[in-house]
């Protein structure tokens, strides 16, 4: 108690700080520049942030935290705009909203969906900044007490998650998970360094596959697709339905399920690596384990949507605390933070929180107030964002190939990036056309690394101990937390594999026909035999045993699934085949569909991205938007300088292609 009385007056320095005219002007502006960036699908906090430290120079110490929270608050927010109404995850962090607030927005209930977003955003930001409050004074033996084993378990915790997200058929998650693991693991492995899977012939492989493009490829590309095949608005008869009033009153209805929610995303906060990776799952995987009635999740249920969005805000609360406690970021953008920091001439730790607490605190209630600036803005433009959904997909589809091309790019600034992004979206075709979980494979994926990174070293440490007493080595191991996160995740699995069933994507999914799914079974299964046999070439054991291991599990699961589709009757739900259904009978069809933005990134490799473009929106509004000549320029004049302001607000390179090994040509055209 008297820590927190020694605290009050630091906490009034604060609050006087952060609302001098000149710091709420520049925490706006943070916010204002959150929202922009958050809104475009592939970018997210790192990007904004990258962006705004070339302007930490010389600026005021407050005047410069204002800015960074004011964006580091409202992404998290902001990027549910993609998530909603596009199906297009904003972020790593908003990946599980799709599930359900992608279905509202078809059904017209896209105003709804957001505003239930931004009041869980809203709640979940000053719940987090609230908890970090008193937290940051007692956090430190708390951190402390989580070691290698306890993070390790953790992050199979997270990955419990595919047993609820697996599908009508459990086997089908099981395999869509280990072929996103094993994707994970292509490249230099995390502890030799030895190259997996042939990088040494592909140098571009060698630090494996980003985040943005797997998450672009595996949900962007495959929604787009679907769309823009069906010709028509994402909302049926272009009804915006019931507006923000009704999201508010849902989160109300939800409120504990809200908070719960806003917990879980405070503790995984705090602990770092984990952040936005894994925390969207979690609240997603507790919504639905507590739900008495499952049937809606996967098919627009406002709890898919509570929960995930009521995390990420609270996680962001959470990732200051070993942040500014330790100067160990909890995420990738805390570490960009931790360079603004730097700039601002400030070192984070326990010298921050015992000698400038009025500043620290001044972060803390930074945060609190972005959010609500943030959550406002969100609600009161809502509906009028939502009515995007109401616009012909053929409007908007050439925009959204510019804009997560342009996306891709930046993770690494090369071309072979829109080939990659290509790649895995044919992939996240087929995952999404024969019923593969693909929230399985993208949370396989996300936590690939830091499993065998964790598992790696818990092992090395154990072996160690246990050389010197068996019972330290198992006191290491078995510690109490240990014990009850491995008790969650095996009650987590049961729950899952019980609810499973009613998480789905495609609610009447059609079958029919046994030799396209086969066909890609048996690639998957191709897949995982040589990500296994290339393994056990890895002469370094630590290398080898994790993708090894991951590879015969994913064998074994695809050995039964290949066994039941040779028993089973074409109507049986392993044979689940989209193209059979309705969506066989969309106007256009799928490869002719798909050309458009393979005939774009070909075009880029050859003439850089811009020429691509122009060549690319004219010919797309012309003769799949069936516009006039006067209104196909006008559109596309649009997209191109849309691109070109974005480029050159963010300091961004655009793509370039051969030519421009061959002439000096001007920017943008470089």
């Amino acid at each position: 108690m008297e820590i927190f009385l020694e605290a009050l007056p630091y906490m009034g320095q604060a609050f006087a700080l952060i609302f001098q005219p000149e710091q709420l002007f520049y925490l706006m502006c943070g916010v204002l520049l959150g929202l922009s960036v958050g809104v475009l699908p592939g970018l997210g906090g790192i990007a904004g942030l990258a962006l705004l430290l070339p302007f930490m120079y010389g600026m005021e110490p407050v005047a410069g935290l204002a800015l960074m929270i004011g964006l580091i608050a409202v992404i998290p927010t902001s990027d549910t705009f993609s998530s909603v109404l596009l199906g297009i995850p904003g972020s790593s962090a908003s990946q599980a909203t799709v599930l359900d607030g992608f279905p509202l927005a078809k059904k017209g209930h896209a105003a709804r969906a957001l505003s239930a977003a931004f009041t869980s955003s809203l709640f979940g930001g000053l719940f987090g900044a609230l908890i970090l409050s008193f937290f940051i004074l007692i956090a430190r033996p708390l951190i402390l007490a989580f070691g290698l084993p306890e993070m390790l378990m953790i992050t199979i915790l997270g990955l419990s998650m595919v047993a609820i997200l697996a599908g009508r058929v459990p086997l089908k998650g099981v395999v869509a998970a280990g072929a996103g693991i094993l994707f994970g693991t292509i490249g230099a492995a995390p502890a030799g360094g030895s190259l997996r899977l042939s990088t040494y012939d592909l140098p571009y492989l060698v630090d494996g596959f980003q985040l943005v493009i797997v998450g672009l490829g595996i949900y962007a590309v495959p929604e787009i697709v679907s769309l823009l095949r069906q010709d028509k608005a994402i909302a049926e008869g272009g009804k915006l339905g019931d507006g923000w009033g009704q999201g508010v009153r849902d989160w109300w209805q939800n409120k504990w399920l809200s908070l719960r929610c806003a917990v879980i995303g405070v503790l995984v906060g705090v602990i770092p690596g984990l952040g936005g990776s894994v925390v969207d799952w979690l609240a997603y995987g507790s919504a639905v384990q507590t739900a008495k009635d499952r049937s809606q999740f996967g098919q627009g249920d406002i709890r898919g949507v509570i929960a995930p969005e009521s995390s990420n805000n609270a996680k962001e609360g959470g990732g200051l605390v070993p942040t500014l406690i330790f100067g160990i970021p909890g995420s990738g953008s805390m570490a960009i933070f931790l360079g603004g920091l730097a700039l601002l001439n400030m070192t984070p730790g326990p010298q921050m929180v015992r000698n400038n607490l009025d500043i620290t605190y001044t972060i803390v209630w930074s945060l609190a107030l972005a959010n609500v600036f943030g959550a406002g803005l969100c609600i009161l433009l809502s509906k009028y964002i939502a009515k995007m959904t109401t616009i012909r997909f053929t409007v908007i589809a050439p925009y959204l190939f510019m804009i997560i091309a342009f996306a891709a790019f930046q993770s690494r600034q090369s071309a072979l990036d829109l080939a990659a992004l290509v790649f895995i979206g044919i992939i996240g075709i087929m995952l999404r056309r024969f019923d593969f979980s693909r929230p399985a494979f993208l949370i396989g994926f996300v936590l690939s690394n830091q499993t065998e990174i964790f598992v790696n070293q818990a092992y090395q440490i154990a072996a160690a101990r246990f050389r010197r007493s068996a019972e330290s080595g198992w006191d290491y191991i078995l510690s109490p937390i240990t014990i009850g996160l491995l008790l969650l995740t095996v009650v987590s699995v049961i729950v899952g594999i019980r609810a499973s069933k009613n998480i789905r994507e495609n609610i009447d999914a059609p079958t029919g026909t046994k030799a396209a799914p086969a066909i890609f079974l048996g690639l998957l299964v191709a897949f995982a035999a040589i990500s296994s046999l290339d393994a056990w070439g890895v002469s370094r054991f630590q290398d080898k045993i994790f993708p090894l291991t991951i590879g015969i599990v994913t064998l074994i699961g695809g050995a039964f699934l290949l066994l039941r589709m040779s028993r089973a009757p074409a109507s049986d739900d392993v044979f689940i085949d989209l193209e059979q259904g309705a969506e066989g009978e969309a106007p256009h069809g799928l490869w002719s569909t798909l050309a458009w933005f393979i005939a774009l990134v070909v075009m880029t490799f050859a003439v850089g991205l811009i020429i691509a473009l122009t060549v690319f929106l004219i010919a797309f509004f012309r003769v799949r938007g069936r516009f006039t000549w006067p209104r196909t320029l006008f559109a596309s004049a649009l997209g191109l300088a849309f691109i070109c302001g974005l480029a050159w607000a963010l300091g961004r390179d655009l793509p370039p292609g051969y030519l421009q090994t061959l002439a000096d040509l001007p920017w943008p055209l470089t």
